[in-house]
């Protein structure tokens, strides 16, 4: 079965600019006629990924179709968002549409990450696609070059095979940063990867009230020319909550999949 790859294409771009009334999304910012969206629809081309999923809101839309009739990507799905409640709901959402059987591997990416030496990252994938169960998810990890504030960052433990994360740090400070490198911390890229069947269980498990309300607002969306419209009035039950603190920081079946390449 193929990996389907799910496109976290939200955000604001407020923090770029100062104009909040002039912003745009970095990920879709013309950097000499290329987008970091592009990049990253481009990176879903290889023949071991499924059509992709974008995840994104109406204001959005125009965007995400530009780009993807710019790189020739005519079979896809584009769910939007009624309203912003951060990424807990919008995996969560992405992974409840019929379109994906329940043991088929999603993997997360955000839109606007660029990722150098990609070879190193398809190796990863693969290698780690046998160790997916119906319980456990795999997060990215990215080997720090310096003591940023500005990630998370994760511990792990490796267990034969596996490096199982026992530790999430959210943000620290430059010094407390430094002590996580030297104890061969990992900033949180937040990619993941992981079957459709353990994003549900992991909700059922740790964010019901999030399941059933994702669960309603899916299955009453409106459905046009490759769009989920999902139902306002059930998504807006949802409280806002990332998917690492309502989930992976709450699970014991996280495991790592460590890069040392340039993010």
């Amino acid at each position: 079965m193929k990996i389907r790859p799910v496109i976290l294409c939200g955000g604001s771009g407020t923090r770029l600019w100062s104009d909040k009334k002039k912003h745009q999304a970095k990920q879709f910012i013309n950097f000499g006629n290329w987008t970091l969206l592009g990049r990253t629809l481009e990176r879903v081309k290889k023949s071991f990924f499924d059509t992709p999923i974008i995840s994104t809101n109406l204001q959005y839309l125009k965007e995400v179709k530009k780009n993807l009739k710019k790189h020739n990507i005519k079979k896809y799905k584009i769910i939007l968002e009624p309203l912003k409640k951060n990424t807990g709901p919008a995996v969560l959402s992405a992974a409840l549409i019929k379109d994906i059987p329940n043991q088929q591997p999603l993997l997360y990416l955000s839109a606007d990450h660029m990722l150098e030496n990609e070879k190193i990252f398809f190796k990863k994938i693969k290698n780690n696609e046998k160790y997916l169960s119906d319980k456990n998810i795999f997060i990215f990890g990215i080997k720090p070059t310096y003591p940023s504030s500005e990630y998370g960052y994760f511990i792990s433990k490796r267990n034969k095979n596996i490096n199982h994360v026992t530790k999430f740090i959210e943000k620290p400070g430059k010094l407390k940063a430094k002590i996580i490198i030297r104890k061969k911390g990992y900033w949180n890229s937040g990619i993941f990867f992981s079957r459709k069947i353990s994003i549900i269980n992991n909700f059922k498990k740790y964010q019901l009230i999030t399941y059933r309300n994702c669960f309603n607002s899916v299955i009453k969306s409106k459905y046009k020319n490759n769009v989920y419209y999902l139902n306002k009035r059930a998504f807006d039950k949802n409280t806002s909550n990332s998917f690492d603190n309502s989930v992976l920081e709450k699970s014991t079946n996280i495991n790592a999949i460590n890069l040392n390449i340039q993010w």
